[in-house]
C-alpha cells in the first residue's frame, strides 16, 4: 500500500497495516535484522537516531550492494548516486516523497524524548513502506505501540549475551576494555587524564564531538591502542563497541531542563553496551557514583523496565497561510490516547521571534514565503546559543532566500573562513565544529545557494580539518602513545624491538623508555602504571649486549677518557661509571662501580681493574710528591717528622703547628726538605707545585672523604671552582670547615678565604715595608712616630689579595696587625709597638738565585689593621706590625 499522505489521518486499524515492530534490549541484533530485511527488497530506507550510526549502516550496505545503489541523507551530509535503491538517513532527514518497498525506523523509544521525541512519533505514525514497515526499539515501547498501532505484528528478541552486575570498583581495578560513563565534559576530561597517567591512555566520546572525531576516538579503542573509553550517555545510542564492562562514574545528568538521576531504562540503555554478540558483559559503579541498589541491579540484569506511557507529539499537518496560522497549527493538541504535545522546541521559539519582526512580516506574504520561513527555522542550533542569537542567523538566511533567492557567496564564505583555523584548546575546537555543522546544514539545502555542491565540499573540508585537529588534541592530552603501543604489542605476545642510541636513549618499538648513563639504566619517569614493568623488561633485553660492549670500551679507553668530578664521580666520556670513597689511606681512595645488575662477572672485573688503575695514576700524577714526603727517604729526625705532617696535611701545613720543630731544624735539614719541594712560608709549610687548581681540587676531595664523605662536606663544588677561576680570595662561608679550605689551598683570614701562596707573597711585601719608610732613615722612626715598626698599605698589596677596604683590613687583622690612627686626618688611634723580629731584607728575584725568605719564628704580630688613609694614588693605610 503506497501512502503518500500522513498516516495520522488514517484510522488506527489502517495505520498498523503492514507494520512489524521488533522490540528488545541492546545486543539483540535488531539493527542487523533491519539491514537484512531492507536488502531483501528492491528498495528501502532506514531512519536512524544518529548521524554517526547512519554513516556506519551506510558503509555496511555499500559493502553488500555497492556505492551506486545506496544513498546517505543527513542534515549535514548527502551522498546521492544517480539511481539509488536504498536510502540511509537520520530520522529527522528521512525523505518524504519516496515510494519505497521497505521503511524502518530505529530506536523508536526516543519518541518519549522531550527534545526530539515528536520527530520519532511522527515517523512512527506517518512513515510507511509499500510492502513492509519495521519499527525497532526497546521493549518499553510495547504498550505504546499496541495503543497507537493496534494489530501491528510485535516481535521480540532476547539479548544474545548475558549482562551481569560486577559491583563497585576503584578505577585502578577496572578491567581493560572498560567504558567509564560520566555526564559532563569536565568529568570526562578529568577521568581521561587520570586513566592516561595510570593506564597509558583513553579514548573520549561526547555528544558534542563531530562524527569524524567520534569515529577516530572510537577507532583508538577498537584497534586496541587504548583499553579504556570515557564517554557521556552518547555511548548508549548507536555505538557498537567491543566493551566488556560499563562503569558508571556518575548517575545524574542535565537533560536540557534539569539535573536529575537517570531512570532505570536509561541506565539499561547504557549498561547494555557491555558485551557484544555472544560475548557476555558486566556493569557496575566507580568513582563518586553511589552503588546501585538491589532493585536497580535486578532490573538491569533482567532488562525489565517500566513501559513508556506517553509519546511526545507535534502536529505535522501545518497551515502555511500566514505566520499566525503556522504558529496556531503547531499548537494543536493531540487527540489520541498516549500522546502529549511536545514542549516548545527550538524551531518554534525562532518562529515566535520572527513573528514579531516587522521586516519578516512584510516579506512573508504568500504560503510559499511562510513555508520557506519554517524551513529556515529548522536550521539546527549546534552552537547552543540563545534562541535570540540563533534567530538572528535564521532571519538573515531567510532574508537572503526570500529577497535575493539565494544566499550571497561572499557572505557565506566570510562566515566559513572565520572558522577555518585549528588554534585553541579542546573547547575552542569543539565550538568551531558546532558552528560549522550549522553552516553544513545550510549548504545541504540545494535551493539556498547558487552552487550548493561546492559549498557542501567547503564546509565538509573545514569540519574534517577541525575534527582531525580535535582528535589529535584529544589523543595528545589523553593518550600516552608510547605506553599504548607497547601494551598492544605485549598483548599480541610479539617480540619487542629494543635498541640503545649513541646518546644513551633506550628505545623500545621506536618509543623512548629511558636513558642509559654509564652502566645504569634510568626508566622514563613518565612511564607508570601497569606498563612500567613491561617497558623495563623490554629495555633490559637491549641493555645486556650494550652494557657488555661498554665494559669492553671502558677497559680499552685511554686515560684522557676519564675525569674525576668534584662530586667524587668518575666519568667516562662524560657518563658516570664509578664513585670514589674513603680508603685505608687518604691517598688511596676506594672505588665503587656505578652499575645495574647486568654488569657482572668478567665484564665487571675488567671495568674495576681499569678504573682502579686510572685512579691510582690520577692521584700519583697530581699528588705524587705527598707520597714521596710520607716515605721520607733520606730524611731523619725532626725533618722526617715535619715531612710526614706536611704529607698528612695534603701539602699545606700551618706553621704554628710545627713552630718548635722548625726553630730546632738545622740548615742542612731545611735544605733537604726544600729538595722535596717544601717551602717555608711566614704562615705555612707547603709545596708550591701542589697549589695549582687540579692538585688542590683532588686534595679537597680526599680531605672530604676522610672527614665524612664528599656528599656531606659543604662547598665541595664551589670552593674548587672558585680556586680554578684564578681568584686569589673570596668571601668565606662560615659553614664550610676551615680544614676543607686549607686542603683546597686557602686560609680563612677574617671574612675571606685567601690562597696560601698569595698570603705568603703578601707577607713578602709587608716585611720590607715594615723595615723601610719613604723620607726616613733605616733604623729610625718615620716623622711623627715613636718607633719604626709601622707600614703603609699599598695598591700592590690590595691588588695581590684581590680586595680592599674593610675586606683587606679583616685579612690583616686576622694576621695580627692594628690600625695607626694617631697622625694625620685619618690617623686617630695610638700606634702600638710590635715584638721584635729578626731583620728581613726585601727578597731578591728568582733570576738572582735568591733563596726564599725564611725566619725561625716567623712574624709575631700583636696589633690589628684597618683602613686609615685614602691617597690620590689609591688606598694607603699606615699600620704597625
Amino acid at each position: 500500500m503506497n501512502i503518500s499522505f500522513p498516516a495520522a489521518r488514517l484510522h488506527p486499524m489502517d495505520r498498523a497495516r503492514g507494520v512489524s515492530v521488533l522490540l528488545g534490549p541492546t545486543n539483540t541484533g535488531k539493527t542487523h535484522y533491519a539491514i537484512e530485511r531492507m536488502l531483501s527488497y528492491p528498495s528501502g530506507m532506514i531512519g536512524l537516531p544518529l548521524r554517526l550510526l547512519a554513516r556506519e549502516v551506510y558503509n555496511r550496505c555499500v559493502e553488500r550492494v555497492g556505492a551506486d545503489a545506496v544513498a546517505l541523507v543527513t542534515g549535514e551530509e548527502k551522498i546521492k548516486p544517480k539511481s539509488p535503491r536504498y536510502w540511509i538517513s537520520t530520522v529527522e532527514a528521512m525523505p518524504r516523497d519516496l515510494d519505497l518497498a521497505f521503511v524502518a525506523v530505529d530506536e523508536i523509544q526516543l519518541a518519549a524524548d522531550l527534545d526530539r521525541g515528536h520527530v520519532f512519533t511522527d515517523r512512527l505514525l506517518n512513515r510507511r513502506g509499500r510492502d513492509e514497515t519495521l519499527l525497532i526499539g526497546a521493549a518499553t515501547m510495547q504498550r505504546a505501540v499496541q495503543e497507537l498501532l493496534p494489530g501491528a505484528r510485535i516481535l521480540s528478541r532476547p539479548r544474545l549475551s548475558t549482562l551481569s552486575f560486577a559491583g563497585d570498583k576503584k578505577m585502578t581495578r577496572l578491567p581493560r576494555r572498560s567504558a567509564i560513563v560520566a555526564f559532563s565534559a569536565e568529568d570526562v576530561y578529568a577521568i581521561a587524564e587520570w586513566i592516561r597517567r595510570q593506564r597509558g591512555g583513553a579514548a573520549v566520546v561526547l555528544g558534542a564531538l563531530s562524527p569524524r572525531t567520534r569515529n577516530a576516538q572510537v577507532e583508538l579503542f577498537q584497534s586496541g591502542d587504548v583499553d579504556y573509553i570515557i564517554a557521556t550517555d552518547a555511548i548508549g545510542m548507536g555505538l557498537n563497541l567491543d566493551v566488556d564492562h560499563i562503569a558508571f562514574a556518575a548517575d545524574r545528568k542535565f537533560d536540557g531542563w534539569q539535573y536529575r538521576r537517570l531512570n532505570p531504562a536509561e541506565f539499561g540503555q547504557i549498561a547494555g553496551r557491555a558485551g557484544r554478540h555472544l560475548r557476555d558483559g558486566t556493569f557496575g559503579t566507580t568513582g563518586r557514583c553511589l552503588p546501585f541498589d538491589a532493585e536497580l541491579v535486578e532490573a538491569l540484569e533482567d532488562h525489565r523496565f517500566e513501559s513508556v506511557r506517553m509519546l511526545q507529539w507535534r502536529n505535522a499537518d501545518l497551515d502555511f497561510s500566514s505566520i499566525a496560522d503556522l504558529a496556531a497549527s503547531l499548537d494543536v493538541l493531540p487527540k489520541e490516547q498516549g500522546l502529549t504535545r511536545a514542549p516548545l522546541a527550538e524551531d518554534q521559539m525562532v518562529l515566535d521571534i520572527a513573528a514579531r519582526d516587522e521586516k519578516v512580516m512584510r516579506e512573508a506574504k504568500t504560503r510559499a514565503d511562510v513555508a520557506r520561513l519554517w524551513e529556515c527555522c529548522q536550521i539546527p542550533d549546534y552552537r547552543k546559543l540563545s534562541p535570540a542569537a540563533h534567530a538572528e542567523l535564521v532571519l538573515s538566511v531567510y532574508g537572503f532566500v526570500v529577497r535575493a533567492g539565494r544566499i550571497p557567496n561572499d557572505w557565506f564564505a566570510r562566515h566559513i573562513g572565520a572558522l577555518d583555523r585549528v588554534d585553541g584548546d579542546l573547547d575552542a575546537l569543539s565550538a568551531r565544529i558546532a558552528q560549522v555543522r550549522t553552516w553544513t546544514f545550510i549548504a545541504n539545502r540545494s535551493d539556498w545557494l547558487r552552487d550548493p555542491e561546492h559549498w557542501q565540499g567547503v564546509t565538509r573540508q573545514v569540519e574534517d580539518t577541525l575534527s582531525d585537529a580535535l582528535h589529535e588534541r584529544l589523543a595528545q592530552r589523553f593518550v600516552d602513545r608510547r605506553t599504548s603501543v607497547l601494551m598492544r604489542r605485549l598483548r599480541e605476545n610479539a617480540m619487542l624491538e629494543a635498541e640503545v642510541t649513541q646518546s644513551g636513549d633506550v628505545m623500545v618499538e621506536g618509543q623512548h623508555v629511558g636513558q642509559l648513563n654509564g652502566f645504569r639504566f634510568t626508566a622514563d619517569p613518565q612511564a607508570a602504571g601497569e606498563a612500567a614493568k613491561a617497558l623495563n623488561a623490554a629495555a633490559q633485553k637491549a641493555l645486556v649486549s650494550e652494557i657488555e660492549g661498554r665494559a669492553t670500551r671502558v677497559h680499552e679507553a685511554v686515560d684522557e677518557a676519564f675525569v674525576l668530578a668534584n662530586d667524587g664521580i668518575i666519568r667516562w666520556l662524560g657518563e658516570p661509571v664509578a664513585k670514589i670513597g674513603a680508603g685505608a689511606h687518604v691517598l688511596e681512595p676506594s672505588l665503587r662501580i656505578l652499575s645495574d645488575e647486568q654488569l657482572t662477572g668478567e665484564a665487571l672485573e675488567k671495568v674495576q681493574r681499569r678504573l682502579a688503575l686510572w685512579l691510582a695514576q690520577h692521584v700519583k700524577k697530581l699528588l705524587g710528591p705527598l707520597a714521596d714526603l710520607e716515605k721520607g727517604e733520606g730524611l731523619e729526625g725532626i725533618a722526617r717528622g715535619i715531612a710526614f705532617q706536611v704529607a698528612e696535611a695534603l701539602g699545606v701545613l700551618e706553621r704554628t703547628r710545627v713552630a718548635d720543630e722548625v726553630k730546632a731544624l738545622p740548615q742542612d735539614a731545611r735544605a733537604a726538605l726544600r729538595k722535596f719541594g717544601i717551602r717555608f712560608g711566614a704562615y705555612h709549610l707547603y709545596l708550591p707545585n701542589l697549589v695549582k687548581p687540579a692538585p688542590r681540587a683532588l686534595a679537597a676531595q680526599l680531605w672530604a672523604l676522610k672527614h665524612g664523605g664528599v656528599d656531606e662536606v659543604k662547598g665541595l663544588d664551589d670552593v674548587p671552582h672558585l680556586a680554578a677561576s684564578g681568584r686569589t680570595s673570596f668571601v668565606a662561608d662560615k659553614e664550610v670547615p676551615k680544614g676543607f679550605y686549607r686542603a683546597a689551598g686557602f686560609r680563612v683570614c677574617g671574612d675571606r678565604a685567601v690562597r696560601i701562596d698569595i698570603l705568603e707573597r703578601l707577607a713578602d711585601l709587608i716585611r720590607p715595608a715594615v723595615s723601610y719608610r719613604p723620607g726616613s732613615t733605616p733604623g729610625e722612626p718615620p716623622p711623627g712616630t715613636a718607633d719604626g715598626d709601622g707600614f703603609v698599605v699599598t695598591v700592590a698589596m690590595t691588588s695581590l689579595a684581590g680586595c680592599s677596604g674593610e675586606s683587606f683590613a679583616s685579612i690583616l687583622r686576622s694576621l695580627g696587625y692594628v690600625l695607626d690612627r694617631r697622625k694625620g686626618p685619618a690617623i686617630t688611634a695610638p700606634l702600638l709597638p710590635m715584638a721584635a723580629t729578626e731583620p728581613v731584607a726585601p727578597p731578591k728575584s728568582e733570576a738572582e738565585g735568591a733563596s726564599e725568605p725564611d725566619s725561625d719564628a716567623g712574624p709575631t704580630p700583636v696589633a690589628e689593621a684597618e683602613e686609615a688613609e685614602r691617597g690620590d694614588s689609591g688606598r694607603r693605610t699606615r699600620l704597625r706590625g
